[in-house]
């Protein structure tokens, strides 16, 4: 039962005193005003977590487990209890329960900044006890699996060898968040294997007739490239402010928003040629898109994610100087020229160039191959439906 006002008044006015008692040394003090409080305002997470404090500090380390713990009871998502837990168990050498008290912690700390010194550095040491804890568990995990971590095919050695790095907290999962449209039941893969798309080697065959062509392009510098980013004033940026109506991410659109940019197309029809045996989904004022993308020397694209999850997105490397790479989840690549991959991009993705010269690759979209035909054709019939009762204008690209 909740207090009533009065009563919680007093139990505040308790808490003053116990913490005056504290920052004078006299814990065995504000440890009894804290249970006098408590008795009035059980419900106050406060009080449990400065009650916690004092038993700590007298060296009742039972006492202040049983403080946390009644902190959780009522705030199971107690970024203090949680990191007072685990200190706790950490100091009774229970390390391995430590590092599991420590880890929703770590996840639920808010900036650094926002914190005093003392909790910062009791944060920074609940990482390092959650990092060792991780590699101490991948260790054993790996000297008991052995080889077994490799059997099978290649795409379910992959599986496995994953389904292993996030059993022993290696690496973050990372799910599908398009931004729009999410199909069920659809896995989330970030590099997809090249067995489910046959037409791709046929695809990569014909990288250097786009190369031809993209050089010719090239004679001028750039100058028909257009930002990728192009978002009005009235929206908020985020992460894009940086690369908003810029160059340094630049793009020369064969297929924008569904339709052939055919200035651009003119002068590409080797590349056309070869994007026709694409399949690539027709959705009127949406898809199919194409186009050669130029990230200009000391540009970085920050983490994001894509549209929707019903089709994937192709990069076709074409000019690709050192210092360039590309992370999708938790799998980061670089580009090799002629080596073209299939990824999704609802999952977080980024990529860069700290070379000294422009990196310039051919990107497409794909339908994802796990979908059939009725389900294209239906997925495309309600997404049109959508921007008709809408009638807006879609502004996503890939």
């Amino acid at each position: 039962m909740s207090a009533d006002r009065p009563a919680i008044e007093s139990a505040r006015a308790m808490n003053a005193t116990a913490l005056r008692a504290m920052a004078a040394g006299d814990f065995g003090a504000a440890r009894e005003t804290l249970q006098q409080a408590l008795r009035i305002a059980p419900e106050d997470v406060g009080l449990w977590l400065n009650l916690a404090g004092s038993c700590r500090a007298t060296g009742d380390l039972a006492g202040a487990m049983s403080a946390v713990e009644g902190a959780l009871h009522l705030d199971p998502r107690s970024f203090m209890a949680l990191l007072m837990k685990g200190s706790l168990l950490e100091r009774q050498g229970s390390i391995k329960q430590a590092a599991q008290a420590y880890r929703p912690a770590v996840a639920l700390a808010p900036p650094e900044h926002l914190l005093d010194a003392a909790t910062v550095q009791a944060l920074r040491h609940a990482r390092e006890v959650n990092a060792r804890y991780a590699e101490e568990l991948a260790a054993f995990v790996a000297s008991q699996v052995g080889a077994q971590r490799e059997r099978g095919g290649s795409a379910e050695a992959r599986r496995i060898s994953a389904f292993i790095d996030f059993a022993v907290l290696h690496k973050q999962r990372f799910q599908q968040e398009p931004t729009d449209f999410y199909y069920p039941g659809l896995p989330a893969i970030e590099f997809h294997e090249r067995a489910d798309f046959p037409w791709l080697p046929a695809f990569e065959a014909a990288t250097a007739t786009m190369r031809d062509e993209l050089s010719q392009i090239l004679r001028d510098d750039f100058r028909d490239f257009v930002p990728y980013v192009a978002y009005p004033e009235n929206v908020p940026l985020d992460q894009w402010a940086e690369l908003n109506h810029s160059k340094r991410w630049g793009a020369l659109h064969l297929y924008l928003y569904g339709a052939r940019v055919e200035q651009n197309c003119s002068r590409c029809p080797g590349t056309m040629e070869a994007l026709a045996a694409v399949p690539q989904p027709r959705m009127p004022g949406r898809s199919p898109a194409a186009m050669f993308s130029a990230l200009q020397p000391g540009t970085r694209i920050p983490p994001h994610t894509g549209v929707a999850n019903t089709r994937l997105v192709v990069h076709l490397p074409l000019i690709v100087p050192p210092g360039c790479g590309f992370r999708v989840g938790n799998e980061t690549r670089s580009w090799q020229e002629g080596q073209a991959w299939v990824f999704d991009d609802t999952i977080e993705h980024e990529a860069w160039n700290d070379s000294d010269r422009p990196r310039v690759i051919f990107i497409c979209d794909v339908w994802n191959p796990r979908l059939s035909q009725t389900e294209r054709e239906l997925i495309a019939s309600v997404v049109a439906a959508i921007d008709r009762f809408n009638g807006a204008v879609p502004t996503a690209k890939l």
